[in-house]
């Protein structure tokens, strides 16, 4: 019989976080295998820390922190929710089969806190009541428990896989070839408000294939951002030093109250504008200017935008930077030139853990930031990539790395979708 736990995705993640990263695997559940203690033992010893989960007026439990054995001391976490709010109590040492009543132990019960199955009762001293902020209730009724075998997210076997992920994405990059190899790299366009992680992804990027992090572009933070200038980065491979087949450009940021002038970002689409172009935001560019190219080669040319945003930040984006972004959507439409949006800082989102990082498009908060962003924006949920960057860090992590590669690689793909989609006429010029 196919078993369902009780608890919600909130409570789920507060525990998580908690426990310090576990996940669980249901184990044992009293409305299918017994309201009895005996069953629920021998079910659940030796299956290592387990977690108990009483679900009446009230979401209680307790957390055997050690590998759980009827009658080997173990330390005890006790903990309730108040909504979404969870509190802790530390219950000491004790054997597991004191945690329940048993008429045949009834003299050894824990004087604090125990389980009664039969009678589907919680009974608590007033100490413990206070501590787990239960409103004084003493004997608190329940109507299922469910024990959860508690393991480590990110066990030896899914950092392996991680891993090996992370050296086929670097593998797949080094040796990719743009479409029909009309050009040698692929131009990819950072567009984003200050603060939003452009500059971060172009030197976490960086980090990945030197294998150690960098800072070569400067990042900031504050109401006037770093980038004035458009730059062009190309990467070399750590591993031979050989150029990498694509670029990174950085842009001037996004900002309603001083926009970029329209003619500026369509000439940078174009390949009009050289590196280190410094914008004015009295006016723009125009032929004749020293940094700007007459007559751009497909190679000048931007093959793709990625659109840069925090993610804790989409639900506040103003009017007028929504209006702002598809403004300049419009251009790259009209250009034909591939765009997808780039979501960064998800690790510092709410409950969101680095055990999560490794399957981050199932987790729930960030389903709900791409919905934000499509409804907002009207991007494709496809076209949302998602990624941590390195920017307080010492050392690679090669979860983050994987998260990096795989929005990379789906911008190179939305390039040979445009170098794909070119006129003839356009190729050779």
């Amino acid at each position: 019989m196919a078993m369902t736990a009780h608890l919600t995705w909130m409570q789920e993640k507060k525990l998580q976080n908690v426990l310090g990263g576990k996940q669980f695997t249901l184990l044992y559940k009293a409305s299918v295998h017994g309201f009895s203690s005996s069953n629920l033992f021998e079910r659940c010893c030796n299956q290592g820390p387990i977690l108990i989960v009483i679900y009446g007026d009230h979401v209680i439990g307790a957390y055997i922190q050690e590998n759980c054995w009827r009658e080997k001391l173990a330390s005890i976490l006790l903990f309730a929710f108040q909504e979404t709010e969870i509190s802790l109590c530390k219950l000491g040492s004790c054997t597991p089969v004191n945690l329940f009543a048993d008429q045949s132990r009834s003299k050894f019960l824990h004087s604090e806190f125990h389980i009664d199955p039969l009678k589907k009762q919680v009974v608590i001293n007033l100490k413990i009541v206070k501590q787990l902020k239960l409103c004084e209730y003493y004997n608190i009724s329940f109507q299922e428990c469910d024990v959860f075998r508690c393991e480590d997210l990110l066990d030896r076997r899914k950092i392996k896989g991680v891993t090996e992920l992370r050296e086929s994405l670097l593998s797949a990059i080094r040796t990719y070839k743009p479409y029909r190899d009309l050009v040698h790299q692929i131009r990819i366009l950072l567009l984003g408000p200050v603060g939003a992680g452009k500059s971060s992804f172009f030197n976490s990027v960086k980090s990945v294939f030197q294998g150690h992090v960098t800072h070569q572009a400067l990042v900031g933070s504050d109401t006037t951002g770093i980038t004035k200038q458009y730059r062009t980065y190309s990467i070399k491979d750590g591993k031979d030093g050989k150029p990498l087949p694509f670029m990174l450009c950085d842009s001037m940021r996004l900002d309603e109250k001083e926009r970029m002038y329209m003619d500026d970002i369509l000439c940078i689409l174009k390949g009009h504008i050289s590196d280190r172009y410094q914008f004015n935001s009295m006016k723009p560019i125009t032929p004749g200017h020293g940094n700007y190219i007459d007559f751009p080669l497909l190679k000048d040319r931007i093959h793709c935008v990625a659109i840069v945003l925090d993610a804790n930040s989409v639900e506040q984006l103003s009017g007028e930077m929504v209006a702002e972004i598809k403004r300049i959507r419009r251009g790259m439409i009209k250009c034909g030139v591939a765009h997808v949006v780039l979501l960064t800082h998800v690790d510092s989102m709410d409950l969101i853990m680095r055990g999560d990082l490794v399957d981050l498009y199932r987790c729930v908060p960030v389903k709900l930031k791409l919905e934000a962003v499509h409804r907002k924006l009207g991007f494709a949920l496809s076209d949302i990539l998602v990624v941590s960057n390195y920017t307080s860090e010492w050392s690679l992590d090669p979860i983050k790395d994987v998260l990096i590669l795989s929005a990379l690689r789906q911008m190179l793909w939305a390039a040979d979708d445009f170098l794909e989609d070119l006129p003839l006429e356009e190729i050779g010029g």
